[in-house]
């Protein structure tokens, strides 16, 4: 014989529907959101990529204004320690 207490009630399976419901919801607005951030994210880097199109227009190394800004989002104890070990390492293949 069947286990009726396996079987769900019509009650219970429209609250379980309902709550599937609510959680594919905020699933579904938190897919959305990402995929508008990762939008501007590529809408952001397409322009980063065109202001160092235009500095190297006017003479200007990009790779060099990479690390400069690469540079410039560290602070300055950081990039000292950082300064500091490539010269030891330079000094130690003998390239200083």
């Amino acid at each position: 014989m069947a286990d009726l207490a396996a079987v769900p009630s019509p009650a219970t399976s429209d609250v379980t529907d309902e709550a599937n419901n609510v959680t594919g919801q905020r699933l579904r607005s938190f897919i959305e959101r990402i995929e508008r951030l990762e939008e501007e994210k590529k809408a952001l880097a397409d322009d980063i990529k065109e202001v160092y199109a235009e500095a190297k227009g006017q003479g200007f190394d990009a790779k060099i204004m990479r690390k400069i800004v690469s540079l410039r989002k560290k602070d300055d104890q950081a990039r000292r320690e950082e300064d500091e070990l490539l010269d030891t390492y330079m000094s130690a293949i003998g390239m200083l």
